[in-house]
């Protein structure tokens, strides 16, 4: 008794301390939290509160009850509405933080602009999917044909809105797959749950396609599940148009589609897959199918039809093999989803990990089901758990670790995890518990946005105060002419200046145009970049116009060697 008292006391106190800082945050005060970041006491207080559950009784407090009924009167399409809401508004409150396009944004957002408007696509590699900018494109182009676009380095807005189509619609998935699987309030909570993670909702507002790939990705998860739920079922049939759909839009996919394809075959075993018979076979050829073209192109620039995806793989920033695993095992789960999501993270996995103890014994799940029912959640629970699980393993040994990269298992082990928290907190307890965790996570939201806006931005937007001004006036230099720019900021400098740019490296095997302005940047602070002796070198003799270019950037002040 004395130890559930003391676990008590915990509790309370480090939930008290979460929301402390949590309001701190809101009210602009994170500068006094180290890093401007939440320390994660939920994680300390989310244990406390179990061993000290037998405390709680089962009466509920009648003011909580009536608080509880003014809720359950509010539909759910209007808080569904609401988080949309929030989420838009996060959006369009963070754009004033980080106005400048970064360097991943930069090389999607000239692709787009040379569909549109024939300038050169700097930074573009063959392991970019098409996706994203074909989706930038006709923003661009919406966007010229209502008046604007005039200027080499418009549309930012307009690019950006594409993302805000692509975080709305994947919350909207979230919600739907959710509620089929749990209840729809509760789904509610999910959505709410992870807007307010600093791994998810730092991408919001960015011009990225991680965000939009995680919610076809969820639809695939549901769509195999389903499949096995529902006899008789086509899903199999809309498995390969929405994993198609996913892969063009982000090649990086496939990783986490060969997780989850491995954890339905461990999940419902090879007996349950091959009785489908010719809808598993039709499957496979739209996929095969619809992989043509990218096959076709693939061999075309590289000679097999799997160049690009490898090309892909090839550009990993890791230090070795599995330091992605190292980095995910290192960050999980605060760094992922923040203080709530952690715990709710948490939960989601010993969910997965009771429901295949029960499996494994042929047992049942909750009580009040039939046993056909149970089987099936326990084996829905495996399956989603195990494809979060083989999701961190299979990306961490391919490529770099970075939250973005596995957002679908962050979303797997939410909706395990709510699912999870109710069940622990009891019949009676579950709908106050579930409040308070969406009240929580409310609040998370506006907290998680301060830490975005003065934590994480400053740092590309200050870079981008020193790559931005010298890019437009190279830009306005040209006057017109071809252009190339020769920087180790080459996509940020092929948006703002409107000219080609490549990297040194580049630049030292590739054969310049006749007539193209070349110019060489070098800043105090830069990167990838040669010292005084190098651009000599590159200069080889021609005549040159030196000037220097101060700024208040991060990278300081720029010299600008021009060849004639």
């Amino acid at each position: 008794m004395a130890r559930r008292k003391a676990a008590g006391v915990v509790a309370v106190v480090f939930t008290a301390l979460a929301g402390a800082q949590q309001a701190l945050l809101v009210a602009g005060f994170g500068g006094w939290l180290p890093g401007c970041q939440p320390w994660p006491y939920l994680l300390v207080a989310g244990p406390a509160w179990l061993i000290s559950r037998p405390l709680w009784g089962e009466r509920i407090p009648p003011r909580w009850l009536r608080g509880l009924d003014v809720l359950r009167r509010v539909p759910v399409r209007a808080y569904v509405v609401g988080v949309l809401a929030v989420a838009a508004g996060v959006w369009a409150v963070l754009q004033d933080f980080e106005p400048y396009l970064g360097h991943e944004e930069a090389v999607y957002a000239n692709k787009a602009r040379s569909w549109v408007k024939g300038t050169p696509d700097a930074g573009w590699g063959v392991y970019r999917p098409v996706g994203l900018p074909a989706l930038g494109a006709l923003a661009l182009w919406l966007y010229g044909g209502a008046g604007g676009g005039t200027g080499v380095a418009d549309g930012v807005g307009a690019l950006r809105a594409v993302t805000l189509v692509l975080v709305l619609g994947t919350l909207t998935v979230t919600y739907l797959v959710a509620a089929a699987w749990t209840s729809r309030r509760r789904a509610v909570v999910i959505v709410v749950v992870l807007l307010s993670g600093l791994g998810f909702l730092r991408r919001v507002p960015e011009y990225l396609n991680d965000i939009g790939a995680t919610g076809l990705l969820l639809i695939v998860v549901f769509l195999l599940v389903r499949a096995q739920e529902k006899e008789g079922s086509r899903a199999l049939w809309g498995v390969s148009a929405v994993a198609l759909a996913a892969f063009y839009l982000r090649y990086g996919v496939v990783g986490n589609l060969l997780a989850v394809g491995l954890a339905a075959v461990l999940a419902y075993g090879p007996r349950a897959w091959m009785a489908q018979g010719r809808r598993l076979v039709g499957a496979a050829v739209v996929l095969v199918m619809g992989l043509v073209p990218h096959f076709w192109h693939a061999v075309r620039e590289t000679g097999s039809p799997l160049g690009m995806i490898l090309s892909a793989t090839s550009q990993a920033n890791r230090a070795y093999v599995g330091d992605g695993f190292v980095y995910y095992l290192a960050v999980f789960p605060y760094r992922l989803a923040g203080d709530l999501g952690a715990v709710v993270m948490a939960a989601g996995l010993w969910a997965a990990g009771a429901a295949l103890r029960r499996v494994l014994a042929g047992r049942g799940g909750r009580c009040g089901q039939r046993p056909d029912d149970r089987r099936r959640d326990d084996r829905r629970r495996v399956f989603l758990g195990t494809a979060a699980v083989l999701v961190f393993v299979v990306l961490g040994m391919a490529t770099d670790g970075e939250p973005r990269f596995v957002y679908l298992a962050v979303v797997l082990l939410t909706v395990l995890g709510v699912e999870a928290v109710a069940g622990l907190a009891g019949a009676a307890w579950s709908a106050p518990v579930l409040a308070a965790v969406a009240a929580f996570a409310g609040l998370t939201v506006l907290g998680t946005a301060q830490v975005v806006a003065h934590g994480a931005m400053p740092g590309p937007t200050r870079l981008a105060g020193s790559t931005v001004p010298v890019a437009r006036e190279i830009g306005a230099a040209a006057q017109g002419r071809p252009c190339l720019v020769v920087t180790g900021y080459e996509p940020e400098f092929g948006w703002y200046s409107g000219c080609d740019a490549v990297t040194y490296a580049q630049y030292r095997t590739m054969r310049v145009p006749e007539g193209t302005r070349v110019s060489l940047v070098v800043f105090e602070r830069g990167r990838l970049q040669p010292d005084a002796a190098g651009l000599e070198r590159l200069a080889a003799g021609r005549e040159s116009d030196v000037r220097t270019i101060g700024t208040d950037g991060a990278v300081g002040t720029a010299t600008v060697v021009t060849l004639r």
